[in-house]
């Protein structure tokens, strides 16, 4: 099988690209557990600040579209993985993936890299590459890059991930959840070889030990080839729901579906329409080659059932270590917040409330910390559905992201239609607005005490607007912040007043919420 890789005892130095994101949050523990030392290449290195992992790995700033930066990360690198794509970010984003594959591998050559290792996509035999979705001729083509360059690579080709936290786990999970009865779209009958997570992170890690002569794709898939309806009927049997009925149609376009997608589910259409789009062919693996160089263990490839049962499992118990959403929404605004109080960049809006509690600081932090997703705002839940509704109608996330976790937070978590870009524990939380807005906008919440060692709630929204229509946006809105901010404020007091945590403080807000009538879909 040719000479071994590895250079010595200590395993190899991996640089991995995309470690805020969901397949790249998960690979950077496992390579650790397995000797390898870690180098992450990252835009923003705040988001990696709170993963159990951070003090483990080196951090570098960068972007695979700057050459320069690529280059430093790629010094003293055995194995460099590249975990990103540039999908969402634009009509150009096929160009921008070509640009930025052709410049990683240009940099592991001059840098010495022994191997490139690349998750794509599994692409269907027989189909020309120009009737391909964007999303799958795009991960094709990065492929391509890597196989001609001068580096070695190894380029793993994946069809449906399955984990807790996944796209096509969370899509598959709330169209068989919310849906008892379906109209679906034609691809529900296409045939695809569904993978578990957990098998994908094993070969991802295992090609860092392939011998150099070793330079070619692999297709990866689990021991299952099902339909997608076939998939759902499964869902539905492992998460002890009823029978789902599901009635196909031919007129839903990948367009039309992924925006059903979008309202029925967390995902959004612009990340639910490559999915779909996916799913127009059929995508099965042709070969089980990887397993000469990455042997199965017992029981792997996981069964798609087994893979299934351990995701919702994760859900249940609060375990997801990273989610689709770990990484930025495309298109999402990512400028920090101004420089307080002076700041030269413009108009700055503020809605400030501060409010004294009755209550210790650790229990003013534990409902602030619990805010969000299942847990609610606080304030007005048929003005914050309105807003997120609003948002998935112009293409945003709305709010059905939820959390991560139902307790705790960490720099970079999405949290409904706000991501985290900072968090002092006991002392502040500041949310960034990630849905449709003619301007950027903060939430921040802190906890502070006074001269007399009295616990006060402080609470800021702050909008900069962008051009008259984000100047009038505020104002428009601005009439609602009594009801939306000034209840938040006083509701979050009352709760940490009387003991409650957010999440019992959620649920009782739902319960009021629902109509009558109203059943929970895992019933």
């Amino acid at each position: 099988m040719g000479t071994s890789g590895r250079r010595d005892a200590e395993g190899a130095r991996c640089l991995v690209t995309g470690a805020s994101g969901y397949i790249g949050g998960r690979l950077v523990p496992e390579l650790l557990q397995a000797g390898h030392r870690v180098r992450c290449l990252v835009r923003s290195p705040g988001k990696l600040r709170d993963h159990p992992w951070a003090a483990d790995v080196e951090t570098v700033q960068g972007d695979v579209t700057d050459a320069r930066s690529v280059a430093g990360a790629m010094r003293g690198i055995d194995v460099a993985y590249y975990l990103v794509h540039a999908l969402g970010s634009g009509a150009d984003f096929e160009d921008t993936d070509r640009r930025a594959a052709r410049i990683f591998a240009e940099q592991a050559h001059a840098a010495g890299v022994r191997r490139i290792v690349y998750l794509g996509g599994l692409t269907p035999r027989d189909v020309p590459e120009r009737s391909l979705s964007p999303h799958l001729r795009s991960r094709a083509e990065v492929g391509r890059v890597f196989l001609d360059a001068p580096v070695p690579a190894t380029v793993l080709r994946a069809a449906v991930v399955i984990g807790s936290g996944s796209a096509s786990f969370e899509m598959l999970r709330y169209l068989t959840e919310r849906l008892p009865v379906m109209v679906t779209p034609s691809w529900v009958h296409t045939r695809t070889q569904p993978v578990g997570v957990r098998d994908v992170l094993r070969y991802l890690v295992g090609s860092a030990g392939m011998p150099d002569d070793v330079d070619r794709a692999f297709d990866i898939g689990g021991p299952d080839v099902l339909t997608y309806r076939e998939m759902m009927a499964r869902f539905a049997a492992v998460a002890g729901l009823r029978r789902r009925v599901i009635v196909p149609v031919p007129v839903l376009t990948p367009r039309l579906s992924s925006h059903w997608v979008g309202l029925v589910t967390p995902v959004p259409a612009s990340i639910a329409r490559p999915l779909t789009e996916s799913l127009r062919h059929e995508v099965v693996c042709h070969e089980h080659d990887i397993a000469r160089y990455v042997p199965d263990p017992p029981g792997h490839p996981m069964p798609f059932d087994e893979a299934l049962a351990m995701a919702l499992r994760r859900v249940r118990e609060a375990q997801v270590a990273t989610r689709w959403s770990s990484a930025s929404f495309p298109g999402a605004p990512s400028d920090p917040l101004p420089t307080d109080p002076d700041w030269a960049g413009g108009s700055l809006y503020q809605d400030e409330r501060e409010l004294p509690v009755d209550a210790s600081p650790q229990a003013l932090w534990k409902v602030i910390e619990g805010i969000g997703g299942d847990n609610g705002w606080y304030s007005f839940p048929l003005a914050w559905a309105v807003r997120g509704w609003l948002d998935r109608f112009v293409g945003g996330v709305g709010l059905r992201r939820g959390r991560r976790d139902a307790e705790r937070l960490r720099v970079g978590d999405s949290l409904d239609f706000w991501r985290v870009e900072e968090i002092e524990p006991v002392r502040l939380l500041r949310l960034r607005a990630e849905m449709r807005l003619p301007g950027l906008a903060w939430l921040e919440m802190r906890v502070e005490t006074d001269a007399e060692g009295r616990t006060r709630y402080r609470q800021r929204a702050l909008f900069h607007p962008r051009g008259l229509f984000g100047h009038a946006y505020w104002w428009s809105v601005s009439p609602f912040h009594a009801v939306v901010f000034g209840g938040m404020a006083r509701n979050i007091t009352q709760a940490a007043t009387k003991g409650l945590t957010a999440r019992a403080d959620g649920r009782r807000a739902e319960r009021v919420r629902r109509p009558r009538g109203h059943r929970s879909a895992r019933q």
